[in-house]
């Protein structure tokens, strides 16, 4: 904290205006950049005691050695100089969001004298109209392809739409009908002009209007008996009904919207957009970003709506916004995008009906993105193979540990006290191999002891179960095995490293129950919370990992699997010890019969749920047992208060 003291600006220097304030490294960088209505009142959030800051904002308060700030004359110009500052900063506080993978767009350059239709990738061009982007470059392809039998406009590169004019003969597509052919002087630069203008508001959702002159068009040549125009015309509203079946219908009421959806955990953020025009989804774009800072969903959608939409294309910008949360500031949101746009655009929740399930969809397209992004970071064997050499270079190790175990104690005001082992090998989660401990040597909240008491039980178990054992010689090498029934002794096996949740305390408490019982050839480090600092037993100082590491990311994801299995175990003891209590002073309710309630129904918010008829269907159980039950579970109901679980933290908390 001493370093946030030593820059901490003088009090009553800083103005109470709206501005932008940035936070930089003692090297002059920029590592964190942010807005506020009150600069006052926001810059003094962060000079506090560290202890009550968020750890991924006290990092950066520690991390920084100066802060400066730039007064506006409002929050819209506070919002568009922090956007510039994060572009031209890229500071490393501040959530990033990158594409998943790379989107095709369908671009038309309406800025050439002969505009040409082409689908591609990467960075917007001046001159240029884009529509999308896409899911698939192949399925934007195949609506061009249709479409060009209506709207005949060039789609050849520069080099074939000279040549062409060279030659004096057009390429294929002119030949088909799929090219008015220009190049060669087959129609003039308005009457392309004017084709390609139909095909940019078709592609802008305005169909209907294409659809009903075709028909026309087709029913006057056949009433002409120009059947051969009329056969065209047909197969050409054909084209046009199939390319709008390609994109279907989701908003009745023809809305342009962008619909955005999150999902997120305490390490990283999935975002995904569906772009939403004239009811029907045009394009579909995802990101996933690391979590930088202490902001809630609120705060993610308004990171992301300032990287989205600040300096983007007005023409991109919809009438709507459609998001899981509003941001603090949406207001200035709306009056930005509003001034960028040319019109009014709204921000807002959706609450029920088609808006609101489509969001749904678009949130669980976000949650499989995350869950895809992880799965591909974590089975990827390089970048496993970095994370565990990171891991052995940062804690001094002499080999890489190959397998890692993980230790959580997870409690309520010390009630039903239980600890989870978690096995990672290869930097692969072993879920065969996870174990479950009921402490009963410690009474009350003691973390530090009931570490101790898991480590010294996990290790004895080891001993036990090596001197037990025999060697035997396979293929693959010596195996520890039963010797009565062949069959590998899984608590046999040593770990490269023990890793704890918590700081020096438990640290130093798994590592004398180690040396309790003789075992000195086994590392052992905790993994702090707060600020996802590694400790050494026996020494001062925590290892700091880069927040990028790849061995941070494995140690957290290693600590986080113990938080939920461990969460997992003590909820499910936590529910069965309510149905046995509750259930004490029913009359003529023996144990047999509670273990039977509890079997059937699984926990005591299904036995609650349960009617007195299905009750009674429990063998064993008669019709006034039931009523007597019932009555008992919702008595009960009425003075259990609720348990919620700190997503953030992976504690249990009373609500």
């Amino acid at each position: 904290m001493s370093r946030a003291l030593s820059y901490r600006p003088a009090p009553g220097s800083i103005p109470t205006q709206p501005g932008v304030y940035r936070f930089r490294d003692p090297r002059g960088r920029v590592v964190y950049v942010g807005k506020a209505k009150n600069l006052r009142a926001r810059l003094s959030s962060y000079f506090q005691d560290v202890g009550h800051l968020h750890p991924r904002t006290a990092t950066m308060v520690t991390t920084a050695a100066s802060v400066e700030w730039t007064v506006v004359k409002t929050e819209v110009e506070a919002l568009q100089l922090e956007y510039s500052w994060i572009k031209e900063f890229d500071p490393r506080f501040n959530v990033k969001y990158r594409d998943d993978k790379s989107y095709p767009w369908l671009a038309v350059t309406v800025g050439e004298e002969f505009p040409r239709v082409m689908v591609g990738r990467g960075a917007k061009r001046k001159g240029t109209r884009y529509f999308g982007p896409y899911s698939h470059a192949w399925a934007i392809r195949e609506t061009v392809d249709l479409l060009l039998r209506v709207f005949p406009m060039r789609s050849c590169s520069n080099g074939v739409f000279k040549r062409s004019g060279q030659i004096g003969r057009p390429c294929l597509l002119g030949y088909i009908d799929k090219c008015a052919a220009p190049c060669v002087g087959n129609v003039t630069a308005e009457e392309h002009r004017a084709i390609v203008d139909d095909f940019c508001d078709f592609m802008a959702g305005q169909t209907s209007a294409f659809v009903r002159r075709i028909e026309r068009e087709m029913y006057a040549a056949a009433e002409a008996l120009d059947f051969e125009k009329a056969a065209r015309l047909r197969d050409d509203l054909g084209a046009l009904n199939k390319a709008l079946e390609k994109q279907a219908v989701v908003l009745g009421d023809g809305t342009d919207a962008d619909v955005i959806a999150l999902a997120e955990d305490p390490l990283e953020v999935a975002v995904q957009i569906f772009y939403v025009r004239g009811g029907r989804i045009r394009g579909q774009r995802g990101w996933v970003a690391d979590r930088v800072d202490e902001g809630g969903t609120a705060e993610l959608v308004d990171d992301f709506l300032l990287q989205l939409y600040a300096g983007g294309d007005p023409d991109s910008i919809p009438r709507e916004i459609l998001v899981p949360a509003l941001p603090p500031d949406h207001t200035t949101y709306e009056q930005l995008l509003g001034d960028l746009r040319g019109s009014r655009v709204a921000i807002r929740v959706p609450q029920r009906g088609d808006k609101r399930a489509l969001q749904e969809t678009v949130a669980q397209n976000a949650a499989q993105a995350l869950a895809l992004h992880k799965t591909k970071r974590a089975s990827d064997l390089t970048t496993r193979n970095r994370a565990l050499e990171e891991i052995q270079q940062s804690l001094g190790l002499d080999e890489a540990p190959l397998r890692i175990e993980c230790y959580d104690v997870s409690n309520l005001q010390g009630t039903e006290v239980v600890a989870s082992m978690v096995v990672f090998e290869d930097g692969l989660a072993r879920k065969s191999e996870y174990r479950r401990f009921v402490i009963r040597g410690v009474d009350g909240q003691n973390d530090v002891a009931s570490m101790h008491e898991v480590i010294t039980r996990r290790f004895r178990r080891l001993l036990d179960e090596q001197a037990s054992s025999t060697e035997r010689i396979t293929e693959d090498g010596p195996m520890l095995v039963d010797p009565e029934t062949g069959r590998p002794r899984k608590f046999a096996y040593a770990p490269g490293l023990v890793v704890v949740d918590g700081g020096p305390p438990q640290v130093a408490a798994a590592q004398r129950a180690l040396e309790e019982l003789g075992v000195v050839d086994i590392p052992v480090c905790g993994l702090a919370k707060r600020l996802e600092e590694v400790w050494l037993p026996d020494q001062e100082d925590p290892v700091i990992l880069p927040r990028t590491s790849e061995g941070l990311y494995l140690l957290q994801r290693i600590r986080d699997e113990a938080h939920r299995f461990a969460i997992t175990h003590h909820r499910s003891r936590r529910s069965k010890s309510m149905v046995e209590s509750v259930l004490d002073d029913v009359p003529g309710l023996g144990e047999v019969r509670r273990k039977t309630l509890l079997k059937h129904f699984g926990s005591l918010k299904k036995l609650r749920a349960a009617t007195v008829a299905e009750i009674a269907d429990v063998p064993g159980i008669g019709p006034r047992t039931a009523e007597a039950i019932k009555g008992a579970v919702a008595q009960a109901s009425g003075q259990n208060r609720p348990v919620s679980v700190n997503t953030a933290t992976g504690e249990i908390e009373e609500g």
